[in-house]
């Protein structure tokens, strides 16, 4: 049996982490030497949001930059090729698992692929392809996305989420980048390490019950905790993962980073 690749769910965070001398930032930069090198890369970005899945399929995806301000972030580029012939392929199992999927060869790569991997993977040689999240469907359907794309794992694909453990943008202004996190944000945090390393994925994908104060730390649509559970499901039922880093920004950010190997 061929070795599988690991999988991995980051915390993206604000934009500015591509270039800021931050821990998380710095944590991305260790990263990839830890990793074996993929053919490729699937992220699951929480900021493409759609009806139902979509896979760029782009020969050269754009680097999008789809934030407003960090202006001198504006002139990055993340200049990776894509792999339209895995993103066909990509749609055809979702397909043969009942899903709509489709291929998009206009859309770019959002920052929550490009500030993560051009820190990871600097050397922007991997193909990399992104995968859309439905913000109206419920954690189960990323965790059968994920499922369908487990074979992938043994063909060098990596399969990336990236969102965030923790993300109430709307308490931001509250807290300093440095500040301590709020009681309700470590408590959400501290609950998904148990369960992510323990392997409890009922308890995961039930997580609006079982997680304590989970609309505080992830109010609707949730978007940027959907991306976790694909590479849950593509991990296999109740595999255990490791945790890769901890910490805070903000005060309500989780920058937490887990990896199934």
């Amino acid at each position: 049996m061929k070795k599988q690749m690991p999988i991995l769910f980051i915390s993206h965070g604000p934009p500015f982490l591509a270039v800021a001398d931050q821990p998380a930032g710095k944590f991305w930069d260790g990263l990839g030497n830890t990793l074996p090198k993929p053919r490729a890369i699937l992220c699951i970005s929480a900021h493409w949001e759609s009806v139902r899945p979509m896979i760029t399929s782009a020969e050269h995806p754009e680097t999008v930059h789809d934030f407003s301000g960090h202006p001198s972030l504006f002139s990055l580029e993340y200049a990776v090729r894509g792999y339209p012939e895995l993103a066909d392929r990509i749609a055809g199992m979702l397909g043969n698992r009942g899903f709509d999927a489709v291929c998009d060869a206009r859309r770019g790569l959002d920052h929550g692929v490009w500030v993560p991997l051009m820190r990871i993977f600097p050397a922007g040689d991997i193909p990399v392809l992104q995968l859309s999240v439905q913000s109206e469907e419920n954690p189960l359907h990323h965790y059968e996305v994920g499922k369908a794309l487990m074979p992938l794992r043994e063909e060098g694909l990596m399969i990336i989420g990236s969102g965030g453990a923790t993300h109430n943008l709307g308490e931001i202004g509250e807290y300093g980048i440095h500040d301590a996190p709020a009681d309700y944000a470590l408590a959400f945090d501290d609950w998904l390490f148990n369960a992510v390393t323990t392997g409890n994925t009922e308890e995961l994908l039930d997580y609006k019950k079982t997680g304590p104060f989970a609309e505080e730390n992830h109010p609707y649509p949730a978007e940027h905790l959907l991306p976790f559970f694909v590479p849950l499901g593509a991990a296999g039922e109740k595999s255990a993962g490791r945790c890769l880093f901890r910490g805070f920004l903000y005060g309500v950010l989780s920058m937490a980073a887990y990896v199934w190997e």
